[in-house]
């Protein structure tokens, strides 16, 4: 028994170092100077330049405009994430809660149409999307960027469920108590959903603060640009004998990691509780 535990342990141990290894790598690499990693590649040792470039890449302006930097790009990525996740759960919830509780005709169908928006994923519909963004002026803005992704039936489908298994018994209790729909919703629905908002709240945070391809259609300005985005504009840059800043790339990479790490790390056990609690 102590030999399978042991081997068990071995074995989670070598798949965290395995997935460990590209962040340690880029965080060595990032200590370097860009000439170096130019010529030699990716580094395995310490280098001597990590305050250099942290210090560069947080508060050192750049970009095409000369006014951007790695703050204010982690800033607008956190109002990405932050926006994106907090919209997401609010939507969610109360369309789950009309759909569960106020029992319309076609509810059932309602839902499920909502629900096959998840097999258009948005590349697909990145087009009509944009369209609609540019006819409503929400181009460079951050409305641009967080209204039209929170439309989904991700998070619905979650709180649906989560709603069909509470007890009848709370909605009876409460309407004897004389509670009106809004605050049966207040009181009683949203403090036991907790959990599953700390669930949907991660995974939506880490998903809008990964986001790629929506800012980069939806932003022009640098003003608006996230992590994700700044460090492809390091990446691109190659005028004449000038080198990207291979080290200031790894170092956003870097900074783009901890903010979803943190998140999980602090709501880690709300999420389990989330995914697995069935009692109400």
């Amino acid at each position: 028994m102590r030999r399978v535990t042991l081997s068990d342990h071995l074995i989670l141990i070598a798949g965290s170092l395995l997935m460990m290894s590209p962040v340690v790598i880029a965080f060595l690499t990032s200590t370097h100077d860009p000439l170096e990693i130019h010529k030699d590649g990716l580094q395995f040792n310490w280098g001597g330049h990590f305050l250099d470039t942290y210090e560069a890449v947080l508060f050192e302006s750049s970009g095409f405009t000369q006014q951007v930097d790695g703050s204010l790009m982690m800033m607008n990525s956190m109002i990405l994430g932050l926006g994106f996740a907090v919209g997401k759960i609010i939507i969610s919830m109360l369309a789950a809660y009309a759909i569960v509780y106020f029992r319309f005709p076609m509810a059932t169908i309602a839902f499920w149409m909502i629900f096959t928006t998840l097999l258009l994923p948005l590349e697909v519909r990145i087009i009509p999307s944009y369209e609609v963004v540019q006819q409503l002026g929400m181009l460079n803005s951050y409305q641009g960027l967080i209204i039209p992704l929170i439309a989904s039936a991700t998070g619905t489908f979650f709180f649906r469920q989560f709603y069909k298994s509470v007890p009848d018994e709370l909605l009876e209790a409460a309407r004897i108590d004389g509670a009106g729909p809004m605050k049966f919703f207040i009181d009683i629905l949203v403090p036991i959903s907790r959990p599953m908002m700390a669930a949907i709240f991660i995974i939506m945070f880490v998903y809008g603060w990964n986001q790629y391809l929506w800012p980069t259609l939806m932003t022009t300005d640098e003003s608006y640009f996230t992590l994700v985005r700044g460090i492809k504009q390091i990446l691109q840059v190659w005028v004449g004998a000038q080198i990207p800043a291979y080290n200031e790339a790894m170092a956003l990479a870097i900074l783009a990691i901890l903010p979803p790490v943190l998140v999980v790390v602090i709501f880690q056990r709300w999420f389990i509780r989330g995914l697995t609690e069935s009692d109400k």
